[in-house]
């Protein structure tokens, strides 16, 4: 600075003159300098690296060029150089040498945080492209990023006021009651969502379904205070983080790990028509394949049975009969186990439940080898198809309550009676 003023007198320039040319002169080469680092690193040696970076096979490179995490890096070459030629250059001129100071630690808070979101985000997309867990990270990440920002924002305060961070904390700490109450749904959205992703309560890809938040359909994003869920009619339902840990919901994804998907329904049968099966009506049962095995050990059953106690196949009341519900009910059976959609190692039942109004219900519980939601339908209806037209090979009727045309044909019924009973008087 001392040989620039000195050249400066020897230019003819005052004194004051002289000095204010030398302070302009150092600012301007401090700017030319910033600037000359700056594009030095975003031209050669930012190029150079993203080159190596596109020849590597290391997959965290790729990485953390996507997320531009070298491009904030390289912002903090002019801040460096300003920060060590700023006392040289500036060193006659303290306000603005000052100034420059604080601008310069102010800008490199910001960068090295700027650095670190970039990094924490190249940190998310990584392990959401290979992670072999099932532990959703983004909500654990943005509670990182939150401290950070939060420390980021603390240093900034005492470095504009001029005190140590410590200090500024211990000042704060009269404002946290006020802080719980404004920020209540934020801070109650961190703990959810810290608990959700430490517990693997819900992760990106699950099936959820929470009828009390109108969501039912895949989780599309979990972050730290929403969970995004995209419905099956395709619209977006936003969940609080902290309604998933206060409510109850239910998700699916033990099923689709597990392989099964459970199907459950009934047939409700016309109760009039179950019945004993007599010899007519077991010749046509022996001739189902699926139920060789099972009539022939409950025919010696139940021979044995009436052997003991000394009636006879004919006593419908004191001897055991095989029914034709029972054949049925065993023939389902039969037919989930030979089924090869249906999952084998999970449990089958095929049983009644109480006789209701509409008739006796035949359960029919198993569980499908897809999990598939179009998959799943097309095998659960394949079986059910099957098993209504099969049903009166059984002498069995569906339940079916009459209909708008059931009565308009009892009435036409009715009526075609009444002409032939006037007719049959008119002649007599």
């Amino acid at each position: 600075m001392e040989q620039l003023i000195a050249w400066f007198e020897q230019a003819g320039l005052r004194e004051e003159v002289a000095l204010f040319g030398a302070r302009l002169t150092g600012l301007l080469l401090l700017v030319f300098l910033g600037w000359l680092a700056n594009l030095c690193a975003k031209r050669i040696i930012l190029r150079i690296a993203d080159r190596m970076i596109q020849r590597s096979r290391l997959n965290w490179l790729k990485l953390i060029q996507e997320k531009r995490v070298l491009t904030r890096l390289s912002h903090l070459a002019p801040a460096i150089v300003i920060f060590f030629l700023a006392p040289v250059l500036l060193a006659d001129w303290d306000g603005v040498n000052k100034a420059t100071n604080l601008g310069v630690r102010l800008y490199l808070i910001v960068i090295f945080l700027m650095v670190l979101d970039a990094t924490l985000n190249s940190v998310i997309a990584g392990y959401e492209r290979n992670a072999t867990g099932n532990l959703p990270i983004k909500g654990l990440v943005q509670a990182v990023k939150l401290i950070l920002f939060i420390v980021g924002g603390i240093l900034v305060a005492s470095t504009l006021m001029g005190h140590e961070p410590l200090v500024l904390l211990s000042g704060l700490g009269a404002l946290t009651a006020v802080f719980m109450l404004v920020f209540r749904d934020p801070i109650l959205g961190l703990v959810a969502g810290i608990q959700l992703s430490a517990n693997d309560m819900v992760k990106k890809g699950d099936w959820i379904e929470m009828p009390q938040q109108g969501a039912d359909g895949d989780v599309i994003d979990v972050s730290l205070t929403t969970v995004k869920v995209q419905n099956w009619d395709r619209t977006i339902t936003n969940i609080p983080s902290y309604a998933l840990i206060s409510d109850s919901f239910r998700n699916w994804r033990g099923m689709q790990e597990a392989g099964g998907r459970r199907m459950k329904r009934s047939l409700f049968i016309d109760m009039r028509s179950i019945r004993t099966v007599d010899r007519k009506l077991l010749e046509r049962f022996k001739t189902i394949r699926l139920l060789e095995s099972y009539l022939e050990r409950k025919e010696n059953e139940i021979h044995e049975h009436n052997r003991k106690l000394g009636v006879g196949e004919e006593d419908l009341v004191n001897a055991r009969h095989l029914t034709n519900i029972g054949c049925f009910r065993a023939y389902c059976a039969e037919y989930l186990r030979n089924h090869p959609r249906v999952h084998q190692e999970m449990i089958q039942i095929s049983r009644q439940l109480d006789p209701t109004p509409q008739g006796l219900p035949l359960e029919i519980y198993g569980f499908a080898k897809d999990t598939a939601w179009v998959n799943y339908e097309g095998i659960q209806s394949d079986i059910f198809d099957h098993l209504f037209s099969v049903l009166p090979y059984f002498d069995l009727r569906l339940f079916q309550q009459p209909s708008g045309t059931d009565i308009e044909n009892l009435g036409e019924l009715l009526n075609r009676k009444d002409v032939e009973s006037s007719a049959k008087k008119a002649d007599k």
